[in-house]
């Protein structure tokens, strides 16, 4: 007992040094959270709330950054500032739905796959890898294209992409694990398939999983905003920041903030989350923590 709790203390020690001596996930981390509290308390952030919507003021249009309208209004004299403070909201919405989807799919297929290998593998991953033949944005474009334009639609086919990465991921994972000698211990003692899954090929095999799903964050923000800017996802009124740098592109010699702003933000969140996924993957790798 006495020499597992010195363990777990010694891991937990460097644990701490880890996230201490990483200023960029310290960053990563600071930034992801603005951008998550932005989003949750956007109607209280928002100084304009309707104009994230569809009302306009016409007689407001193209008034450039002031301090009655920090981002400047667009070409129905709506608040940017407004409209991209709600974009966030929309945007994680995407991003957590996708990856929460991912997940839950492509998780429990890789780890089958790769705990039972054999025919259970051959045909998990060839299904995988007919997904994976394709670009995800190419495949996303080609699904989005034949449904009705819109966010739900757009994440919808975002999803119906991302999962097979997922399952590729967790499928190296647990076949590494399932060659190990406890894995081994548990088929001898009789214990079943799913409780072997569950109590000890998943919980080995999740630290991957988690660092690919933070720096995905900012992939499937990019790919939700390149399809709204393209026509096929979300649709005005909808402050998304992709259809808001769509829509201010024919501006953007004159009225440059209404795409800088939108296009900025979209910089910061793929930032953030990339550096918080980096951070991550440094600070949960086992040997650094046990050298510390």
């Amino acid at each position: 007992m006495s020499e597992t709790l010195a363990v777990a203390t010694r891991r937990g020690n460097g644990l701490r040094m880890a996230v201490r001596g990483n200023p960029l996930l310290v960053a990563g981390l600071l930034l992801a959270t603005a951008l998550v509290v932005i989003a949750i308390f956007a109607p209280l952030i928002a100084p304009y709330p309707g104009d994230a919507g569809s009302a306009t003021h016409p007689l407001e249009s193209f008034l450039p950054p002031s301090s009655h309208h920090w981002f400047g209004t667009d070409d129905v004299g709506r608040d940017v500032f407004s409209r991209v403070v709600y974009g966030a909201r929309i945007s994680l919405s995407v991003a957590a739905i996708v990856i929460a989807f991912s997940c839950i799919v492509g998780v429990p297929l890789g780890i089958a796959a790769g705990y039972f290998g054999g025919i259970v593998d051959n045909v998990l991953m060839r299904v995988t890898d007919i997904f994976l033949a394709f670009p995800a944005l190419l495949l996303a474009l080609a699904l989005a294209s034949v449904l009705t334009p819109s966010v739900g639609n757009a994440t919808l086919a975002i999803a119906v992409t991302w999962w097979p990465w997922y399952a590729r991921l967790a499928r190296g994972q647990a076949a590494s694990v399932a060659g190990r000698p406890y894995i081994e211990s548990c088929r001898a003692l009789g214990i079943s398939p799913f409780r072997t899954l569950f109590r000890h090929v998943l919980p080995n095999s999740v630290t991957p999983v988690i660092v690919q799903a933070s720096l995905d964050v900012g992939g499937v923000i990019l790919t939700a905003a390149a399809l709204s800017f393209l026509g096929l996802g979300a649709q005005d009124p909808t402050p998304e920041w992709g259809l808001l740098v769509s829509k201010g592109e024919a501006y953007f010699t004159t009225q440059w903030w209404l795409v800088t702003f939108p296009g900025a933000a979209i910089l910061v969140a793929a930032l953030a989350f990339n550096l918080l996924g980096d951070g991550l993957r440094e600070v949960l790798d086992p040997r650094r923590i046990e050298r510390r």
